[in-house]
């Protein structure tokens, strides 16, 4: 084991012995009868209702790849949305491995290079990044004025937001560039980097170049603006969900669930974000700390402690896991194996073949990856 091998597990390892000392401040302060009390309160017609809603948001995503691959291949919509369960269920079961899942899925039930397909997943995240950025940003300029927020706080939003605009501007720039000359960019940075890393400039070089083709699935404009409505339309369903969740909460109970309106959803959603990308190696919670530190923060939103914690919890469960049942259900009638998917999609993706001498058992689930529906 090298040394900077151990320095970054002893830098996990302390900062997990603070986060265990910390949360056991808290919790040991923590008033269970009324978390439980809470808790056991909710709607199921609103949970009914916010599940309802994820699921279509994975029907609006089968959508989304079906117009990138209109290009290359006409599928019916019915066989892109079971690959968005099953993937979305691998990552939720498995963790960040199991991001891949859904390009490799539809790369071979398609018959089409997974390369392809991994440059259109990275595509798909751009269009996320900046749907969400676009609503955001309408939110914090146009209707966070009708929310009651310290100036502090206000100021700061709006600098945010400001900063947000520019950051997708400059992917949309980026983006220009590439898909006009991706070779000749890919080309410049692995001349810049050659100097420093050959490997690296090679590496980057070769995601920029792919990049560049999963670009070229937007054909023309009318393309593009279909691809920009299912975003905005996906990340505006989400936040339904969120609101859909937080006023399942009895009202008497928890008034200031109840106070939580599509404006200020939108800030709790960036919070989630936001902490979905400080997640600590195999251990996760960023997301569900950050949605549950913005509620029961009192500069923000002051949300009683337990009533957060039980709406971060309910949150997680109806967003990223009630895709699992159906996920299963999908796999499970294809013959397919989560953990091999998993491995299979994380090879090179030139070294993935579309048939491999294999025991009888994996033939028959690598055939079935051509009959999902």
């Amino acid at each position: 084991m090298t040394k900077k091998r151990i320095f970054l597990l002893a830098m996990v390892f302390l900062i997990l012995g603070m986060l265990v000392y910390l949360q056991f401040r808290t919790w040991s302060r923590f008033d269970w009868p009324t978390f439980l009390r809470v808790t056991g309160g909710i709607s199921s017609a609103h949970l009914g209702a916010a599940i309802a809603i994820v699921y279509l948001t994975y029907v609006l995503r089968g959508l989304r790849w079906q117009i990138f691959l209109r290009p290359v291949a006409r599928p019916r919509l019915a066989r892109m949305v079971p690959p968005q369960f099953i993937g979305f269920a691998g990552l939720a079961l498995l963790g960040r491995p199991g991001e891949f899942i859904r390009p490799y899925l539809i790369a071979k039930r398609e018959n089409l290079p997974v390369s392809s397909q991994l440059a259109v997943w990275t595509v798909e995240r751009i269009f996320d990044i900046g749907a969400f950025a676009v609503l955001m940003a309408i939110d914090v300029f146009f209707f966070l004025g009708r929310v009651p927020l310290p100036n502090q706080v206000r100021s700061r939003l709006q600098i945010g937001g400001g900063i947000l605009i520019a950051l997708v501007a400059l992917m949309g720039v980026t983006a220009w560039a590439v898909k006009r000359n991706s070779k000749g960019v890919s080309e410049w940075l692995e001349a810049v980097l050659g100097r420093i890393s050959g490997k690296l400039a090679r590496s980057l070089g070769h995601r920029i170049h792919a990049f560049g083709e999963g670009l070229n699935t937007i054909h023309d404009g009318s393309a593009f603006l279909q691809l920009a409505g299912v975003s905005l339309g996906i990340w505006f369903l989400i936040a339904v969900t969120y609101r859909e969740v937080l006023h399942a909460y009895p009202m008497l109970q928890a008034p200031a669930l109840h106070a939580m309106n599509l404006p200020r959803v939108l800030l709790l959603i960036g919070a989630s974000m936001i902490g979905s990308m400080l997640q600590l190696p195999a251990v996760g919670g960023g997301s569900q700390l950050a949605t549950i530190s913005v509620m029961s923060s009192p500069a923000i939103f002051g949300i009683p402690q337990e009533q957060a914690v039980s709406a971060g919890m309910m949150l997680w469960i109806v967003t990223f896991f009630t895709c699992v049942p159906v996920g299963l259900f999908f796999s499970h009638h294809a013959r397919l194996s989560l953990r091999k998917l998993t491995v299979d999609s994380h090879r090179e993706p030139d070294q993935v073949p579309l048939q491999t001498p294999m025991q009888t058992s994996d033939l028959r689930e690598r055939k079935q990856l051509t009959s999902v529906d």
